[in-house]
């Protein structure tokens, strides 16, 4: 018997890439049955306990999701054993928790984005430094990953 699934999705601070796509995935797993276990934490920790960033629950909230529940949180090592997957939102946060990963880790390390064809190796843009385009733009490859990923766990 296969476990459930369960997916941490990473960014650097958690608040606006992570929350956006465990909310979109979270949103999406809810209405289609599937049972997954979800979170999202950040490699930094600037943010730890902050909600997410306020362009990011309005673009969540405007896709029929609510994340302004959602708080900050850092990776711990012991998230490499908790979840079956931790995805890694782009290149560099991915390094970084190769680095953290511990010898005993059983989770599947990757980009959110290989699981969608087509889209291998390439990052969630971060939006943070931009305009409400930019979750927007952010709100339809998390969106496409969680649609993506889901039909994998099925």
């Amino acid at each position: 018997m296969t476990a459930r699934p369960s997916i941490l999705f990473v960014c650097l601070g958690n608040i606006c890439r992570s929350p956006m796509a465990e909310g979109a995935m979270r949103a999406l797993a809810e209405r289609e049955g599937v049972e997954v276990h979800l979170d999202s934490a950040g490699t930094g920790d600037w943010h730890v306990g902050n909600p997410p960033d306020p362009r990011a629950i309005a673009e969540a909230r405007s896709n029929g999701v609510d994340i302004a529940h959602f708080r900050a949180r850092q990776v711990t090592k012991e998230d490499f054993s908790l979840f079956t997957h931790v995805l890694a939102l782009d290149a560099q946060n991915l390094r970084d928790l190769e680095r953290l990963r511990p010898g005993d880790a059983t989770a599947r390390l990757a980009l959110l984005l290989d699981a969608v064809p087509g889209r291998e190796g390439q990052a969630v843009a971060d939006p943070y430094h931009g305009g409400p385009e930019g979750f927007a733009r952010t709100w339809s490859d998390v969106s496409a990953a969680a649609q993506a990923l889901l039909e994998r766990f099925r």
